[in-house]
């Protein structure tokens, strides 16, 4: 017999939460063949938007990335300790941190690219793929949602 009710596998912050998982060990394996086994999937929120703009304050990529600022601030310590990012006072206002990419967040960019390339091409593999277009601005406006 069915159970009734949301707590079930196949409720969608479950399915959603399973598919992260997924995507971060894709993630997670496919930067370790390229060998930047240093990289973290979670160092996404900081490296993603700093590729579109570097030198963003700590709390514009909080917000790029709806993370808190607090959150960010662990976070752009983590990947600065990978030696990805580095922090410098911003000259207009000494209060507020910027926030770079250095010399290896560039040189891994194109590695991030390629695996990310190669999961998209896993995932738009099967009947699943026809729906991806679908996938990717249902995704987008869920994430939007106040």
């Amino acid at each position: 017999m069915r159970q009734q009710g949301h707590l079930r596998r196949d409720n969608l912050g479950f399915l959603l939460a399973k598919a992260m998982q997924r995507w971060n060990e894709m993630l997670r394996e496919g930067f370790k063949r390229a060998g930047c086994a240093h990289v973290r999937p979670s160092f996404g929120s900081v490296l993603v938007p700093l590729f579109e703009e570097d030198g963003l304050r700590v709390g514009d990529l909080a917000r790029r990335s709806r993370l808190t600022k607090q959150t960010m601030t662990t976070m752009v310590r983590a990947v600065e300790g990978a030696g990805l990012v580095r922090q410098r006072a911003d000259p207009r206002d000494r209060r507020a941190t910027r926030v770079w990419l250095t010399g290896e967040a560039r040189r891994f960019r194109p590695v991030a690219e390629r695996v990310l390339e190669k999961i998209e091409e896993i995932a738009a593999q099967g009947t699943a793929g026809a729906d991806l277009p679908a996938a990717r601005r249902w995704l987008s406006a869920f994430s939007e949602i106040p």
